[in-house]
């Protein structure tokens, strides 16, 4: 008798749409030290984007954290080198977006790379970044790398940093 109670809450936990994907934005900052000059360093793959998606056509949002990148500027010593915000549906199963910024040269760009979402409890992200430094022929001469993991909270602003990069990433339900 007991489970016949909770039988409804029971059948709504397993249901298909407790484990659907939820709608989100998700806005991310690439910045670096502006007087640091660029370390060469492991360079960009060739395949750097392939299994990732571009974020949604039309999912474009305004970017919050603009008192954030204000403050990310030379004469404080910084150089933001991609500021973006988008809708994105994340899920149980991982999400790898490709994001670049700046004039593509040769398949790179200035500031490149992939930013995986998973969903359970909180959200899980894998940002691998790179910034990139051209010749005149569009060769990349220096490259600086950030792979870093993290458990965001949701609405909540996190810092990620390696070496003169850093990145501010905010995921916030939708």
């Amino acid at each position: 008798m007991r489970l016949l109670r909770h039988l409804p809450l029971l059948l709504c936990l397993l249901s298909p749409t407790a484990f659907a994907d939820s709608n989100y934005q998700v806005e991310l900052i690439l910045f670096r030290q502006a007087s640091t000059p660029l370390l060469s360093s492991q360079p960009v793959p060739d395949d750097w984007a392939s299994d990732a998606q571009l974020p949604a056509s039309g999912s474009e949002r305004s970017t919050a954290l603009n008192n954030e990148a204000a403050k990310l500027i030379p004469a404080n010593g910084y150089e933001v080198l991609l500021h973006q915000a988008w809708q994105q549906s994340v899920g149980p199963t991982p999400v790898k977006i490709a994001l670049s910024n700046g004039q593509e040269q040769l398949g790179q760009f200035p500031a490149q790379g992939t930013l995986s979402l998973k969903l359970e409890s909180f959200v899980d992200v894998t940002a691998d970044f790179w910034a990139n430094q051209f010749d005149a022929d569009g060769m990349v001469t220096a490259s600086e790398h950030i792979k870093q993991s993290s458990r965001l909270k949701n609405g909540q602003a996190t810092y990620l940093d390696h070496g003169s990069l850093g990145i501010l990433i905010k995921v916030s339900p939708l």
